[in-house]
């Protein structure tokens, strides 16, 4: 057992059998859907190599996706798209995508743990975990079921629009992609409301230029 799964075991009483981890993907990007997900182990599951999804490589990320589902009690993915971003801005969305997680499990938790420093309104009991990714093991299996999940989409959504690059930056604001958008315009999948400060910094290169 590792610091992770020890951190999760502090928190089960004879009340709270059943924890829900929540996590989200992509919050950051220009493009793509933000995803979340939440994951709920019996108390006995366990693996090693569960961590931060992000420290892991896609490989192994791709391998714990699959050892998750087969062996949690249960899990559940929401992905909220760029529109409703734009609407209603990134961190509503999160939120959002999060709370709707924890509706669609299967089973009932009895205690939330989600990654970050903030919360939904809930009836069950919340506790947001700062940098909760790299401590708890079930927000860990949560963030690397989002992120399997999101890298999907953008894998698909980049056979359509080759030209940024989306199957390896994942819509991040990486210069290839800040290029593209440039050259090429913005996509229906690009987040009108993050591209704001681009345009605006391509405005002043060209009066500094002029």
């Amino acid at each position: 057992m590792n610091s992770l799964k020890k951190f999760d075991q502090k928190y089960y009483t004879k009340k709270i059998k059943l924890i829900a981890g929540v996590d989200e993907a992509g919050r950051g990007p220009l493009a793509g859907p933000v995803v979340a997900a939440a994951v709920i182990f019996n108390n006995k599951s366990f693996h090693p190599e569960i961590t931060d999804s992000k420290k892991l490589s896609e490989q192994k990320r791709n391998y714990l996706y699959k050892w998750i589902i087969e062996n949690s009690l249960s899990y559940s993915v929401c992905v909220i798209d760029n529109f409703i971003i734009d609407e209603i801005n990134i961190l509503q969305a999160s939120l959002k995508a999060m709370k709707i997680a924890v509706e669609n499990l299967s089973i009932a938790p009895d205690l939330i743990l989600i990654d970050g420093n903030k919360t939904f309104q809930h009836s069950t009991k919340l506790f947001p975990i700062v940098k909760g990714d790299s401590k708890s093991f079930s927000i860990a299996a949560a963030s690397i079921i989002a992120k399997v999940t999101r890298d999907k989409i953008m894998n698909e959504l980049s056979n359509d629009f080759p030209n940024y690059d989306w199957a390896k930056n994942k819509g991040y604001a990486t210069k290839k992609h800040r290029e593209a958008i440039i050259k090429f315009g913005e996509t229906i999948y690009h987040r009108k409301t993050f591209l704001k400060k681009l345009y605006s910094q391509k405005q002043q290169i060209e009066i500094f230029n002029e």
